[in-house]
Parts: C-alpha cells; sequence; structure tokens
C-alpha cells in the first residue's frame, strides 16, 4: 500500500474552479475592475462549496494509505456516506462522529407539593420526569 493523495474527482475540480475564479479576479485588477475581482473571490469560494459537496458524494477520497485497487479516477469511495475519521468536512456535514446515546439513569429527586412539604422519591432523569412534580401521585 502506497500514499496516493489528491487524485480525486473532488480535488481536481475543485482546483479548476478555483482556478478560474483566481483568473477572473487578475484580470480583474489587471482591469482595476471591482466587479471582476469580487465575481473571481465568489468563484474562488465557489470551488470550496464544490469540492465539499463532491468530497460528501464520494467522489473525494481521505488522506493517508489506500489499496491500489482505490487510486483510480473513477472510483467513487465507499466510505462517504458514514464519513472518514478526523475529516473537517465531513465533520462538519455531520458525518464521522459517534452518536451519543441517551440512557435513563435513576437518581434522587426532591420535589415540593401545594403544603410545602418535601418528599424525596427517585425519578428516572432523561426520561421525561417532571421537575416540577406534575404527573407524580
Amino acid at each position: 500500500m502506497l500514499y496516493d493523495e489528491g487524485h480525486t474527482v473532488a480535488g481536481w475540480t475543485g482546483v479548476t474552479v478555483a482556478t478560474v475564479g483566481c483568473s477572473v479576479a487578475g484580470v480583474g485588477v489587471c482591469l482595476v475592475s471591482g466587479a471582476l475581482i469580487g465575481t473571481g473571490l465568489g468563484i474562488v469560494g465557489l470551488s470550496a462549496l464544490v469540492t465539499w459537496a463532491l468530497h460528501l458524494t464520494g467522489w473525494g477520497k481521505p488522506p493517508g494509505v489506500r489499496p491500489r485497487e482505490e487510486w483510480g479516477l473513477r472510483v467513487r469511495d465507499p466510505h462517504a456516506r458514514a464519513g472518514h475519521p478526523g475529516c473537517l468536512g465531513c465533520r462538519l456535514a455531520g458525518r464521522g462522529r459517534a452518536r451519543s446515546v441517551v440512557l435513563p439513569v435513576a437518581g434522587p429527586a426532591a420535589v415540593g407539593d401545594d403544603r410545602g412539604v418535601v418528599r424525596r422519591e427517585t425519578a428516572v432523569v432523561g426520561a421525561g420526569a417532571r421537575a416540577d412534580g406534575a404527573g407524580t401521585p
């Protein structure tokens, strides 16, 4: 196994769109045109979104060691849907992080009634028990 970084549809497309944006901004600088400079910078920003979208659909692969059969430019990443560990783009999309599960845990609860008397009982925390004592007998 060897490293094969950057040889992806997402990478090449993002670089191509960013190059067009830099070229438009450069022409804007030469012509002293604020509109062309702004358009070029907008295209550069668009290149980041295009690259991110292609990465999330499987056309961008994570960095690191991959088997040779996954090196091809036309090979999609089968693990993109679950997210890549340590990938900022996947984390921004809500992928690749462990799902937290809320488990009900028994704990003590002190609840006052209308006479000012405090009852001590066990309540289930996180299971929808109300802290004001409503719904308790």
